[in-house]
This record gives C-alpha cells, structure tokens and sequence, in this order.
C-alpha cells in the first residue's frame, strides 16, 4: 500500500560530482542546491558502493553491489544487468508506478533491450553537452507539468559536472582565488582546470535549481520524495575510481513531506544501497527480497542514531581491469587490491591535473597490496598504518569482515581474475590515456 503523503519518487542525479557543492561547505557557486539542502536532509557521510559510473549507478538502483549485479564495469563498454528485474524503475513499475527516464542514465548503453522506464527522453545534442542537460531538463519540467493521477517514478540525470568541462570566464571564476581539494597539487593549470570544474557545477546546479522550481510549482513538493545525489568522486586524479573517501564519498540530500528532519544534516553513515530500501519504506511498500541495504527511515524519525557499522564499496573495472575492495568503518578504512599493483593511469580521465601529475612521474610508484587509515587522525588517508604493529588487531578485524562480505555476496575475485563480457571493451592496464589503446 502506497504511502499517503507520499505518492512519487523524483531521482534528480549528476554525474562526477562527490560532496564539491555549497552544501557540503566548499566556496562553489550551488546556490540551487544549497536553497535545496536547507529545507530536505543532508546526509554528510553517504557514500557509493563503487567510484566509477555504471557501477555506483547500479547499487543504488538494484539495492545490491555492482559485483552481483552484473555491472562491474562501465555500461557503454559492454557490461550490462543481469537480473533487469531488480532495477528500482521495474519494480516501482510492477508496483503500478508510471515510470520515466529524462536525461542521463549509465546502466542500460549496452543492453537498450532491459529499460524498463515507459516514458524516455535521452536524446543527445550537437551543441555541446550544456545544451544536452538543458534539453533534459525541459523534458523533466514538462514531465512534472503534466497532470496526473498514477503515482510516478522520475530519474533526472545531468552528464554535468562530468569531463570535458566548460571553459569557465576565469574572471568571474578566478584560479589564483581557488581552494583545491587537498589530494591535488597546487598549480596553475590545476587550478584553471578546477575553476573550469566549478563552471560546469555551477550549469548542473542552474538546471537541477529549474526542476525543483517545476516541483514547487506544481505541488509535487508536497506529494513527492525528492532525492538528490551523485555517481561517485569528481573527476580528478587521486578521487574518481578511488577508494579512498574523496572517491567514493558522495552527495545525498532526500526531502519528502513531513520529514522531521527537514533543514537538519545527519553524520549517520550511510550507504548508496540504503536508498532503495528507504524508498519502500516511506511509501509503505514491501521491499523486494534481494535488497542489502537499510532503510533510512529511522534516522529521519531519530529513532536510531545509526542503521550501519561498516560500508563496502568496490572497483572491478573502470576503463582498465584494476580490482580492490574496501571497507570503511566510522573511524577506519582498509583497502585492499588484487592482482593489480600498479597505478592505472587510463583509470583517471584525461585532464589538465592528471598531465601535471604524468610530467612528475606519477604511476611508475609500486601500490601497497592493503592500505590501512586512521581516519580520526588522518582524515587525508595518508599514513598507511597496515605493517604498524599496534594496529594489528584492527587489521584482522577488518579483513575478517571485508573477507566475509566477500564471501556472503559471492564476489567473483575470491575465485580469481575477473573476466571482462565478450566483446566489452577494456584497456590494457598499461594504457595511460582511457582513449587510446592498448585495448584487452
């Protein structure tokens, strides 16, 4: 039975973007967003079950990790669902639910055959992918206009703030004024190229600040659950298709009627998997059983103060092979990789930051096979504490627990190299630039 006060699901998601919005105190121009984030829940420690594309996108839409799901790397590549019928769209559908996809999506590039969204607007541009985002965001605005009495699922998607980003006018976003991300050097052309970043976020947020004028508008404010966020870590080096918290931390700000937390932010940590269950929640639907996740619900009531000790997330593939796995607790993380021991480069998208970093020698360094942080005390994650003797037990804690989520979601490395799908296309692990080849 459906939730009274709450009859639709609007899923407004951009791609690259992290936490670098106002909301989350960056000096970035969102001031949709941040309007948006002071009347709904920010939730400050969300993150995804994987820092690359098809895989985060993936978790969050079949409640399960992008390695049971099928999708262990990049859609467009070739890596594709294999249980369709877990997508949140299908079974919102089944649930009597109208379903519609405007924008941008990453699950389905390979395999048109499973969407299960009625209702779609993916048309591209030729102008330029700032004109692409506009044209979605008419389709979504049309689409919250029309009246309606069947309840509905909305996913808006954004391609921004994605490469390759806008040029900014550095007059008005200044690169001698920039604070960078701490994982970044401080240069010039670092910082011309984040300034071009805060360019791009700043279109993003000027069309999700469109739809949720659109929302308002039409009352679906008071009707709706509306929930904002992103894929993974922004596109630079050292955070997208990183597991280290400037990869897989995320936005994620939900509002619906009658939330006792509106305007209020929560430091629960939080999962991309804890999405679906908390939709089912809060319209009062049974979740489907093959959900991990947990809902959120008590946390927006204060009931709990937590729902998990621990998140998971992962890298298989991204354009090269380079599979690790991670969990991080409140105060600790452990990454560890497999097989692969060398930085790959074709996993960072080209970039004037990433060029700087190649000139001084970057990914010739060997990697460590498991990296251990203390994130109380070094919350940069840059003291590997995994060979430090008094922090062995907490490194046999969480390798026992990492080894044994493996395990319970039987995750294909415990049985050796992945394999990448017939005819997916993959780059070599030596490849430097995620265009160019050599291809596997």
């Amino acid at each position: 039975m459906i939730s009274e006060s709450i009859k639709n699901v609007i899923y407004i998601h951009t791609h690259d973007m992290g936490r670098y919005i106002s909301p989350y105190g960056y000096e970035l121009p969102t001031p949709h967003l941040d309007a948006f984030s002071k009347q709904a829940t920010l939730f400050r420690q969300a993150y995804c079950c994987g820092p690359t594309c098809s895989p985060s996108r993936a978790g969050l839409l079949t409640g399960v990790t992008p390695h049971e799901s099928g999708m262990l790397g990049l859609a467009h590549r070739g890596f594709k669902f294999e249980h369709p019928e877990q997508h949140l769209a299908a079974y919102l559908k089944g649930q009597g639910f109208m379903t519609a996809l405007c924008g941008m999506q990453h699950e389905f590039n390979f395999a048109w055959e499973q969407m299960p969204y009625e209702f779609v607007m993916r048309e591209n541009s030729e102008q330029g992918n700032a004109a692409t985002d506009r044209l979605w965001t008419d389709a979504a605005c049309d689409f919250l206009r029309r009246e309606r009495e069947q309840p509905f699922f909305l996913s808006y998607g954004l391609f921004y703030p994605h490469r390759e980003f806008e040029a900014a006018d550095h007059s008005k976003f200044p690169p001698d004024s920039i604070e960078l991300p701490k994982c970044l050097p401080d240069t010039p052309e670092v910082r011309r190229d984040f300034a071009d970043y805060q360019y791009s976020v700043s279109l993003a947020d000027e069309c999700i600040g469109r739809v949720l004028k659109t929302i308002r508008e039409t009352g679906r404010d008071r009707d709706s659950l509306v929930i904002v966020t992103t894929d993974h870590g922004i596109a630079f080096p050292n955070m997208k298709c990183n597991l280290k918290d400037e990869g897989i931390g995320v936005t994620l700000v939900m509002a619906y009627p009658g939330n006792p937390m509106a305007g209020e932010s929560s430091d629960a940590m939080v999962s991309h998997l804890d999405v679906y269950p908390t939709i089912c929640d809060l319209l009062g639907l049974e979740p489907p059983s093959h959900l991990q996740g947990e809902s959120m619900r008590p946390l927006f009531e204060r009931t709990q103060e937590s729902i998990r000790d621990e998140i998971f997330s992962e890298v298989t593939f991204h354009a090269a092979y380079e599979p690790m796995r991670c969990i991080r607790t409140k105060r600790f993380k452990l990454i560890r990789r497999f097989e692969v021991r060398q930085r790959v480069l074709a996993n960072c998208d080209d970039s004037p930051s990433k060029q700087v970093l190649i000139d001084s020698g970057w990914g010739a360094e060997a990697l460590p096979e498991i990296e251990l942080y203390d994130l109380l005390e070094d919350p940069q994650e840059t003291i590997n504490h995994a060979t430090h003797p008094e922090y062995e037990y907490v490194l046999r804690s969480l390798s026992g627990k990492l080894q044994d989520w493996m395990v319970s979601t039987s995750d294909p490395l415990l049985q050796g190299s992945v394999q990448r799908p017939e005819r997916a296309l993959v780059n070599a692990i030596t490849s430097v630039s995620p265009s160019e080849g050599p291809y596997e």
